[in-house]
């Protein structure tokens, strides 16, 4: 009778344990999967392939690697394509103090989880209940993706010349098309969405006037600017009202 309870009671944990992993499976696929358009686009941008997997495995950030490759392809300074990409890596940081209340890790495996907290494992560890399996969804997702996207990566940089263009084939679209895709979802509340269309407006207006990798920072700067404001003025994040409410 006692092995029946234990089973029984170990039938919810089996159940997370599978639904993260399946999670984990379908995000390190999809998020693999365009791994080769920046070894390609890096390639094209004039780094060679060693140089290109090397990128991709000491930085590990999707955003600011192609942030990096398409300032340098665009014949923008190093300082410009650095400080770009290290912008757009500041929210690994703040995605690092909620994942270190997740996995409590002690010495080498702290190394480990601050290279692999980034955006696909941080979203699927935050999205379980049970403590094991946010800790199995960040590990298991973290690890999957550095397989997968260094290993399409050294596919895209060996086949660049093969596939020619990489515009041909929509590739320079990718790295816009992932930011939109993080972005839309906090786009809910009007402070947001004004934020949002402010830094794209000053984008778009110095775009033709500064070198490659500026308006991206004046962008972050006006955004920050408008945040603040709203903030201070009281307007809070509009449009967070509770549920439930007329």
């Amino acid at each position: 009778m006692r092995r029946v309870s234990e089973g029984g009671d170990d039938a919810p944990a089996r159940t997370a344990r599978r639904a993260v992993t399946r999670q984990a499976v379908s995000v390190g696929l999809a998020t693999s999967a365009y791994g080769v358009s920046f070894g390609a686009l890096s390639v094209a941008s004039g780094l060679d392939v060693w140089q290109t997997c090397v990128l991709s495995l000491l930085l590990f950030s999707g955003g600011s690697q192609f942030a990096f490759a398409g300032i340098v392809g665009a014949g923008g300074s190093g300082v410009a394509a650095v400080a770009t990409s290290s912008l757009l890596g500041v929210r690994n940081g703040l995605y690092g103090l909620q994942v270190a209340r997740l996995l409590h890790a002690h010495g080498p495996r702290v190394l480990l989880a601050a290279h692999l907290t980034i955006d696909e494992s941080t979203a699927v560890a935050v999205g379980q209940r049970e403590p094991s399996a946010q800790r199995r969804g960040f590990w298991l997702t973290g690890a999957l993706v550095l397989l997968g996207w260094n290993l399409t990566t050294l596919l895209g940089a060996v086949l660049g010349d093969a596939l020619g263009d990489p515009r041909t084939y929509g590739f320079d679209a990718a790295a816009a098309a992932a930011f939109l895709a993080l972005l839309w979802p906090r786009l809910r509340s009007r402070e947001a969405a004004a934020t949002g269309v402010a830094a794209a407006v000053v984008a778009a207006l110095l775009s033709p006037v500064t070198p490659p990798g500026v308006p991206v920072l004046v962008a972050a700067l006006a955004a920050v600017a408008v945040g603040w404001w709203g903030r201070r003025t009281g307007a809070g994040p509009v449009g967070d009202e509770p549920e439930g409410t007329a």
